[in-house]
């Protein structure tokens, strides 16, 4: 299949001028807030950027279709505090604020991270589910077992493959 969910959620993000316009809009409230004193949104601002984030993504006027399908809330203070540990881990000077392209590359790697979770979460219930129901049959129509583990490893390995595509 090529490309790492994570990598192809964060390429989706990126090169998406919905997203762009939705971080551009949460950037300029965040320096509203402050009253445009400073030139960089300060990381105690980051819980309320992301609720604004999300609520942007989801507007009608501009939906992005995978935090549609895939983030039904705003992402947790965990998920708030990770992604800005993993964009300010790769600097070598620690700024206070996160400027505009910074920003953008925290809500990419909060947006994607919460995606793919809640990917691996839906995976993690579907193929179960599915499994057992397969199983179950064989058992009662009393199908031979590698016809039953055939069954199960092409369900799962569709289901996989659903999933992975609709992360694009």
């Amino acid at each position: 299949m090529g490309i790492s969910p994570s990598k192809r959620v964060k390429s989706s993000l990126s090169n998406s001028p919905e997203f762009d316009s939705a971080c551009n809009s949460t950037f300029s409230h965040c320096l509203s807030l402050t009253e445009h004193g400073f030139d960089g949104v300060f990381p105690f601002q980051l819980a309320t950027a992301s609720d604004h984030l999300y609520q942007t993504l989801h507007d009608d006027a501009a939906p992005h279709p995978l935090v549609l399908k895939w983030v039904s809330s705003p992402p947790t203070r965990s998920q708030v505090d990770s992604a800005l540990r993993a964009v300010t881990r790769s600097d070598s000077d620690s700024e206070t604020t996160l400027r505009s392209p910074q920003f953008k590359q925290w809500a990419v790697e909060l947006f994607a991270g919460a995606v793919v979770a809640n990917a691996r979460k839906d995976l993690m219930v579907r193929v179960p589910i599915g499994v057992a129901g397969i199983a179950g049959l064989g058992a009662a129509s009393r199908s031979g077992k590698d016809l039953v583990g055939t069954a199960i490893g092409v369900y799962a390995l569709g289901v996989a493959a659903a999933v992975y595509l609709g992360l694009q």
